[in-house]
């Protein structure tokens, strides 16, 4: 489906009201690949904990009753991988609602786009590191860069919406 309309409303295709800048000739499936790989995302660390959670009742590694109520008893890896995956649900979430009013109101084009894909490297990088080594130091650089990334694609949307920028 192509997001190039202009007119919105009762408003005549010619008329001065209701009209959004033009966007460029993405289809909806551009706009949203990289809504789906992130949510591909979550869902690769949803699996990964799961089958890393039943290994570890399988192993002995911590008995039900310890984690029944709370997560923090689960063997350190364990946690790591629940982590990355409860991270998931922070910033994303500020991306995922992004993402969905650009193409409300016709604003998703090729900067949002990559943007988009941007941010979504950055989330992959900070799930590799909270994962992997875990370094305080190397996961917070790549959950900055993502998070000014996002911040600068919402700061973009609002100055074109508020401001109406063709």
């Amino acid at each position: 489906m192509d997001v190039r309309r202009e007119a919105l409303g009762s408003a005549g295709r010619n008329s001065d009201h209701f009209h959004f800048r033009r966007v460029s000739d993405m289809s909806y499936a551009t706009i949203l690949l990289p809504v789906f790989v992130l949510v591909f995302l979550t869902f690769s660390l949803m699996f990964w904990m799961g089958f890393s959670r039943i290994g570890a009742l399988k192993a002995g590694q911590v008995k039900m009753g310890d984690v029944a109520l709370g997560q923090t008893n689960w063997p350190p890896r364990v946690q790591q991988i629940s982590n990355s995956y409860t991270s998931q649900f922070q910033l994303p979430v500020l991306f995922y609602i992004l993402t969905t009013l650009a193409m409300f109101t016709r604003q998703a084009d090729y900067l949002f786009v990559v943007l988009a894909w941007l941010f979504v490297l950055s989330r992959f990088a900070h799930a590799y590191v909270h994962c992997t080594t875990n370094y305080v130091r190397h996961r917070f650089n790549v959950f900055l860069v993502g998070a000014v990334i996002l911040l600068a694609m919402w700061v973009i949307f609002a100055l074109r919406i508020l401001l109406a920028i063709q």
